[in-house]
């Protein structure tokens, strides 16, 4: 399924994907200054996931506090550092750009979960090295937006250690 699912987020025209990044956009600025966010663990994007960079900065802009995922060590929960829009990065031993200076923190208090696909029940499937799960199996827990295309939706069994997002925002819905 992960595989058919990453084919399909591949094979979307990018103009199609530009302006469902914008739409995702907007609905990720509005539910920011609804919830009153103060601090948001953001993500790069990988293979295909949807770019919200100028959200990023929008939000940064507002004095949102930003965090990008580290991966410190494999089978443990994501690490987050500080991160200001436009700062240098570098890419770590798996190929994901994380800040060229890291700043370390705690888990901010809400994520954004890149999702590969994603129930109506909001369980995310991801690439399946479990970071986000183990992330999410701590406490305190942090309040989660997934971010996906709505064509990723799909329908599979949650398994033993899946933690259901607080909420999936797409290009046309929020679940």
């Amino acid at each position: 399924m992960r595989k058919a699912l990453l084919a399909a987020r591949r094979a979307l025209p990018e103009t199609t994907r530009a302006g469902w990044d914008a739409a995702i956009a907007q609905r990720l600025l509005d539910w920011c200054a609804q919830e009153n966010i103060e601090e948001l663990g953001v993500y790069w994007p990988l293979h295909g996931e949807p770019d919200l960079h100028g959200a990023y900065a929008q939000l940064a802009a507002r004095g949102v506090q930003l965090s990008l995922p580290v991966v410190l060590e494999k089978h443990a929960p994501l690490a987050f550092s500080h991160w200001t829009p436009g700062e240098p990065m570098v890419k770590d031993g798996m190929g994901v750009a994380v800040p060229a200076q890291l700043r370390l923190r705690p888990v901010p208090a809400t994520l954004l979960v890149p999702c590969l696909g994603f129930s109506v029940e909001r369980y995310r499937l991801g690439y399946g090295g479990g970071y986000y799960d183990r992330t999410l199996a701590q406490t305190p827990r942090p309040r989660t937006l997934g971010i996906a295309y709505a064509c990723l939706t799909a329908h599979f069994a949650s398994g033993e250690y899946d933690i259901a997002l607080d909420y999936v925002v797409t290009e046309g819905d929020l679940y």
